[in-house]
C-alpha cells in the first residue's frame, strides 16, 4: 500500500506494529507535523462510530483527571531524571490536548489548529524582544513585559469585568490556585514589599493556629493551617521558589530517608512497627547523614 502524507492508520500503522516488535520503522523519516497530524487522525478515529466504545463514550469532564494524572506523571519522569520515560509522558500530555480538541471539533466548537494558530500567536506576540523590536535581558524583565502584554490583551474582553482572580480555575489543585490568585493580586499592588513581611505574616498565623489549637474546634483550626499554608505560597513566592517542586523534592527525600530505615531494620530482622521511636531517630540521622 502507497503511503500518502494522510494516512497514519495505514502503512504508518504497520510501522508502529514493527516498532513494537523491537525492529526499526519501515516507512521514511516523517517530518514533526506529518507525526502531530498522525496522532490527531488517531484521536479522530478512535472518536469515530466504527472506533473505540471507551473512546467515544469520554467527555470533557471524564477526562480531566486523566489530564491532571498525566501532569504529574511528566513532573515526576522530571523529577527522577529519567529521559526515556519523560518522553513517553510527555505523549500522553499531548494526548489529552487533542482528545479535548477533538471532543470540541465534533461539537462545532474548534478544531486543534485553533489551539496551535492561538499559542502561536501568543508566543509571538509576547516576546517582542525576540520577534519585535522590544528589549528584554533579564527573565524578570521578560516576565514583567509578558504580564503587561497579557494584561493588554484583556482589556476590553468580557473576562476583564469578571474580576481579576476569575480566570483562575477553582478546580486547580489547592497549592496551584494559591500561587496563581496571589500572583495575579501581587498584579495590582495588593502585595507585600518583601520576603521578611511575609515571615512576620508567617510568624502571626503561627500564634493564630496555636491559639485555634487550644480551642479543639476543627473548622477554626482548619482555617487556620490554611492561612499559614496560603502564607508559606506567598513566601515561596518572593525566594522565588515554585512550592509544589519543594515539596516534590521533600516528598522523595522523605521515602529515601525512610527507605533507609526500613532497609536497616529488615536486615537486623525488624520492622518498622514496634520499633523504639529513638532507635527509628537515630537510624532518621543516619539517612540524613548519607551522601
Amino acid at each position: 500500500m502507497e503511503q500518502t502524507s494522510r494516512d497514519p492508520l495505514g502503512v504508518q500503522a504497520e510501522a508502529v506494529a514493527s516498532d513494537r516488535r523491537g525492529g526499526p520503522f519501515a516507512v521514511p523519516k516523517e517530518s514533526t507535523g506529518q507525526k502531530f497530524q498522525q496522532l490527531v487522525d488517531i484521536m479522530a478515529k478512535l472518536r469515530a462510530p466504527d472506533g473505540c466504545p471507551w473512546d467515544r463514550e469520554q467527555s470533557f469532564d471524564s477526562i480531566k483527571k486523566y489530564t491532571l494524572e498525566e501532569t504529574y506523571e511528566v513532573l515526576d519522569a522530571i523529577d527522577r531524571r529519567d529521559w526515556e520515560n519523560l518522553a513517553e509522558e510527555l505523549g500522553d500530555f499531548m494526548l489529552q490536548a487533542v482528545f479535548y480538541a477533538q471532543m470540541a471539533s465534533e461539537e462545532g466548537r474548534f478544531g486543534i489548529d485553533d489551539s496551535l494558530d492561538a499559542i502561536n500567536q501568543k508566543l509571538i506576540r509576547r516576546h517582542p524582544h525576540v520577534f519585535g523590536t522590544a528589549s528584554a535581558s533579564t527573565g524578570d524583565e521578560v516576565l514583567k513585559q509578558w504580564n503587561e502584554i497579557k494584561a493588554e490583551e484583556k482589556k476590553g474582553k468580557l473576562e476583564a469585568t469578571k474580576g481579576l482572580l476569575s480566570a483562575v480555575p477553582r478546580a486547580l489543585p489547592a497549592l496551584v490556585e494559591a500561587q496563581q490568585i496571589t500572583s495575579r493580586a501581587a498584579t495590582v499592588g495588593f502585595d507585600w514589599s518583601n520576603a521578611e513581611q511575609v515571615l512576620d505574616k508567617l510568624k502571626e498565623e503561627l500564634v493564630e493556629f496555636e491559639e485555634a489549637r487550644q480551642t479543639a474546634v476543627h473548622d477554626r483550626i482548619e482555617d487556620e493551617l490554611g492561612d499559614m499554608l496560603f502564607v508559606l505560597v506567598n513566601l515561596a513566592r518572593f525566594v522565588k521558589v515554585d512550592p509544589e517542586q519543594a515539596l516534590r523534592r521533600t516528598n522523595a527525600k522523605f521515602r529515601e530517608r525512610f527507605g533507609y530505615i526500613e532497609e536497616k531494620l529488615t536486615e537486623r530482622g525488624a520492622e518498622v512497627k514496634g520499633t523504639p521511636i529513638d532507635e527509628l531517630e537515630m537510624l532518621w540521622q543516619e539517612a540524613k547523614r548519607k551522601p
